[in-house]
């Protein structure tokens, strides 16, 4: 077990048809990393992918790169030097009881809990009698330095609370927020993540406006998505895009498994049917 993990954080589409609040992160001990990045780096290279990756990015004619990048990923991620954590909230359960400070912060509160819970930080404890040292590398976030700050603060202070002060140990200046143009494995992670909340959200669907027919990206896009769940499913053979991954009553898998999806349900919610796929069926553009 390495003595540092480095946790890359990206987030996706926050307002979704179907799905929102796409929060997605990539785990990796710091002995390995240099490793990773200079292999996925030298393929990016020998397939003449020399700008960023991204998932927008994604077309016909980059198709078989990406998903050669993202096969050497999934390499990794199967051998266990990668762990990668997904979390989105299902729009029909629809939460309850909020104030209007927590309407205005959701976006800062469901990171939290995503980098907070996703990772199994906590179990790190029962691992080993040491504590990790914790690098937390954010893309780059989307509101105020002021909110960004304080969210950071909030991280920073997770090394003190009852459940982890055992397991993790975080220094102010390792939460940082960084360019995904100089981090290929946030990249990948854009990718990976990008391409689960486009099918959650039915976007493979979308026609070009005014035609019967879908775009050559859209068929590309789900192309790469197929690719990328063919992956996940050698992991988990019956696996479940739109629910969160069973932990097959082992809670410490939230730690251990190389990957895993979580559908956030707030504690206080109603299910509203009507928010589902099957009854409300947004047509595609």
């Amino acid at each position: 077990m390495d003595k540092e993990y480095i946790i890359f954080c990206d987030e996706s589409e926050q307002k979704g048809n179907y799905y929102s609040n796409f929060f997605g992160g990539l785990i990796v001990g710091s002995s390995q990393y240099q490793l990773i990045k200079q292999k996925i780096e030298c393929i990016k290279c020998e397939l003449n992918i020399y700008g960023e990756m991204k998932w927008e990015k994604v077309t016909e004619l980059y198709l078989e790169r990406y998903s050669k990048v993202i096969s050497i990923l999934f390499e990794e991620i199967i051998k266990g030097n990668i762990r990668i954590r997904i979390m989105f909230r299902q729009n029909a359960y629809v939460p309850s009881g909020l104030t209007a400070e927590q309407i205005e912060n959701e976006y800062f509160l469901l990171y939290y809990q995503f980098i907070k819970n996703a990772f199994g930080l906590k179990y790190v404890s029962s691992i080993t009698d040491k504590s990790i040292n914790l690098r937390i590398y954010l893309d780059k976030l989307p509101d105020t330095s002021e909110k960004s700050e304080r969210f950071k603060s909030y991280l920073l202070a997770l090394q003190k609370s009852k459940n982890f002060r055992k397991s993790i140990i975080i220094k102010k200046e390792n939460i940082t927020e960084v360019n995904s143009h100089d981090h290929v494995l946030l990249q990948c992670l854009d990718i990976v993540l990008g391409a689960i909340q486009f099918r959650l959200n039915n976007k493979h669907k979308n026609k070009i406006s005014g035609s019967k027919k879908r775009g050559k990206r859209t068929i590309a896009k789900e192309k790469l998505y197929k690719f990328i769940l063919k992956e996940i499913k050698k992991i988990h053979k019956n696996f479940n895009v739109g629910i969160s991954t069973s932990l097959k009553g082992d809670d410490s898998q939230q730690w251990y498994s190389p990957y895993l999806h979580w559908n956030f349900v707030p504690k206080k919610s109603r299910f509203d049917n009507f928010l589902t796929k099957k009854c409300n069926k947004i047509n595609p553009v």
